[in-house]
């Protein structure tokens, strides 16, 4: 979990997507992910963080569904949404929290 913290203990925001392998919704949102990733490219990190090989995490932060996304600024929490959101909701999202 250390590991963990290390990351989303950043100056830069950081956009965790928490998923599964077996959740439809999560791949659909893998893809958006994708997108988001390369339009933030410099301006925020990503990450994918799969719930079934990091249950501390997903605990940690009480993830209940799949895909959540939260956005980390100095580690704290400023944006949490899960579900399926179209890439511009959620650039738009990481660019306003950031």
């Amino acid at each position: 979990m250390s590991k963990f913290n290390d990351l989303i203990n950043s100056d830069v925001p950081v956009l965790v997507d928490f998923y599964a392998t077996w959740c439809g919704p999560c791949k659909q949102l893998g893809s958006i992910i994708e997108e988001v990733s390369i339009a933030l490219k410099g301006k925020a990190k990503v990450l994918k963080i799969d719930i079934d090989k990091n249950p501390q995490a997903a605990s940690a932060y009480g993830i209940r569904g799949v895909p959540t996304m939260i956005l980390f600024k100095n580690g704290k929490q400023v944006w949490r949404q899960s579900g399926v959101l179209p890439k511009e909701s959620i650039v738009q999202a990481v660019q306003k929290n950031s």
